[in-house]
């Protein structure tokens, strides 16, 4: 059985969308967390990215939501 993120992958573009922004910034992030010492651009871009990536997954979640709300599906 699919689940409402499968589904969204497959039917909705702009959430298909956000979900690989959401890899490529975390991605990026677990490069960054790779290095032993960052420097102060790599430490300000770390926090940009994360600040991203929680952005993005807010919006995903609004969009699960309502997807949620249309079609009548239970979270367990």
């Amino acid at each position: 059985m699919l689940t409402s993120n499968d589904s969204l992958m497959t039917s909705h573009d702009e959430f298909r969308k956000l979900a690989q922004e959401h890899l490529q910034y975390s991605t990026r992030l677990d490069s960054l967390t790779q290095k032993r010492y960052l420097s102060e651009d790599e430490k300000l871009e770390e926090v940009r990215l994360k600040k991203l990536k929680l952005r993005l997954k807010d919006q995903m979640q609004s969009i699960e939501r309502q997807y949620r709300q249309q079609y009548g599906i239970q979270v367990a």
